[in-house]
């Protein structure tokens, strides 16, 4: 087996490389990433692209069918990966995360790939109170990165291919990375109750949040590799997580500082309603995948990251203004020229190739 991770060298990246490796010990591994965070490395011994047998560079938006002939699957994780970047980066976001997205989906199916796994989210439900959202209800994205992974999702159902074509909508993704991001809830409050002895809840703690650790986001894609049209349809959108794993944000505050004893834990009771709150039915995904399933509790969740951040000796109070938040690489990458406002490159790159020992 041969597959492309597109995308490979963001948060998710390493773990997925991991997962598959361990998974298919004989199976070909790629990897393609533009590399703007390529030097984000944090608390690792190794480079997390010594799983591939070979790592690309260069532009999603350059990819073609050419470059894709030969691969049995083609995992697309490549995003501009939140809301805040999303905002800032709204014609990107919709370049990248929507139409390279699908043009890839497209250059796969013509060079005959058998699998095309994308990575959706549960924000497209958008504002969500009642009942838990399943993949039968209607979606209302609120933001341009939720806009960009519906209108993927719609455009991929409309190749005609025989290509089994999956779109795992995850939950919100947690845990220790070799390229952590603190710009996720739960991670913030462990990098918060670490550095500064405190976590502040902006709202009133009563949104709720669906979590993946990215292990299980690994696993999910392992599933997605591999399914057959029989399981789920040809075309699948599928929420990706677990019942388990909603929660109300007072309560990941309240667990991390169980976790870390002495963190005190600030609340804004009189903060108005954030409609922000979701919760997610994700037994389809249960059914689907039975041997899928995740497996990392939230207290897992936060040991790993807990015990990663003390490995990096992790004690900077300003962190949402580091590395280890997204929209700060790549708005540190265009105040020193290196990268334009639609996210390239300002030299014209030629796709490297890096063979791996």
């Amino acid at each position: 087996m041969k597959i492309l991770i597109i995308g490979n060298m963001g948060y998710v990246g390493p773990a997925v490389l991991r997962e598959l490796s361990a998974r298919y010990p004989s199976a070909v591994l790629h990897g393609y990433d533009t590399a703007y965070f390529a030097h984000c490395l944090t608390g690792t011994h190794y480079l997390p692209e010594r799983h591939l047998e070979r790592q690309f560079y260069g532009d999603i938006r350059a990819i073609t069918s050419g470059m894709l002939e030969g691969y049995d699957a083609v995992v697309q994780l490549a995003a501009v990966s939140n809301d805040p970047m999303g905002s800032r980066f709204a014609t990107a976001t919709g370049d990248i995360n929507h139409r390279a997205s699908v043009s890839i989906a497209k250059a796969a199916a013509q060079a005959g790939v058998r699998n095309f796994v994308f990575a959706s989210s549960c924000s497209i439900y958008g504002v969500a109170s009642g009942p838990p959202r399943c993949e039968t209800d209607a979606v209302a994205p609120i933001t341009d990165y939720a806009k960009s992974k519906v209108h993927t999702e719609e455009d991929l159902t409309k190749i005609e291919t025989d290509m089994v074509i999956t779109s795992l909508r995850f939950a919100t993704a947690c845990g220790m990375s070799d390229r952590l991001r603190l710009d996720l809830v739960l991670n913030d409050f462990v990098a918060s109750a670490i550095s500064q002895g405190q976590i502040t809840v902006l709202s009133d703690g009563s949104p709720w949040r669906p979590l993946i650790d990215v292990t299980d986001m690994a696993r999910a894609i392992d599933w997605a590799v591999q399914r057959p049209a029989d399981n789920g349809g040809r075309v699948l959108s599928v929420n990706a997580g677990a019942n388990s794993c909603n929660y109300q944000v007072r309560d990941l505050a309240m667990a991390v500082a169980e976790a870390l004893p002495g963190t005190t834990v600030d609340i804004n009771t009189e903060a108005p309603v954030d409609s922000r709150s979701y919760r997610v039915d994700f037994s389809l995904f249960e059914r689907l995948a039975p041997d899928h399933q995740p497996q990392k509790a939230l207290s897992h969740s936060i040991s790993g990251l807990i015990e990663g951040l003390e490995r990096m000796e992790f004690a900077d109070t300003e962190f949402r203004s580091s590395s280890l938040v997204r929209l700060h690489v790549l708005q540190g990458h265009i105040d020193e020229g290196r990268v334009t406002e639609e996210l390239r490159w300002q030299r014209p790159q030629k796709t490297l190739e890096r063979s791996q020992s």
